[in-house]
């Protein structure tokens, strides 16, 4: 297993670092060159600022059983097609039983965007979203 992290604008590399090392487990940084992310611990790939560059990098990379660290549900849908796990930076599992409901929410915040609604945004990171990441990533890991 390979842990990839979706870096661009992800609160919880240091997070991800730190629980990997004590599991042993490799760390793959993906960014783009507006983000640029260097960590003792794992190796950084930045590709240019294209739509989606990092996504498709990513996805290109990652194999059946690895671990993507995303906040993006596309590309948790083309990571879970790949029959990786994949984890939010709120310490939630993407599977393929609630994908589809998330695809779904998302396509009506963008229906409500283009409408000249905004939804709710999101708030400022609290050491319990923290608390509960390093949890989930950590029973996770054990299960390698």
């Amino acid at each position: 297993m390979t842990i990839l992290i979706d870096a661009d604008g992800c609160p919880v590399v240091d997070l991800t670092l730190q629980t990997a090392a004590k599991y042993n487990v490799p760390v793959l940084i993906l960014c783009d060159t507006a983000h640029q992310i260097q960590r003792d611990g794992a190796q950084t790939l930045t590709f240019g600022k294209g739509a989606d560059s990092v996504d498709f990098a990513l996805v290109n990379r990652v194999c059946a059983g690895d671990l993507v660290i995303t906040q993006d549900y596309g590309l948790a849908s083309m990571c879970l097609a790949r029959r990786a796990r994949v984890l939010n930076q709120n310490g939630l599992e993407y599977t393929p039983e609630n994908i589809d409901g998330l695809l779904f929410r998302r396509h009506e915040n963008k229906k409500l965007l283009r409408a000249g609604k905004h939804p709710k945004g999101a708030s400022k990171r609290t050491k319990e979203q923290d608390i509960t990441y390093r949890n989930t990533l950590g029973r996770i890991l054990q299960t390698v």
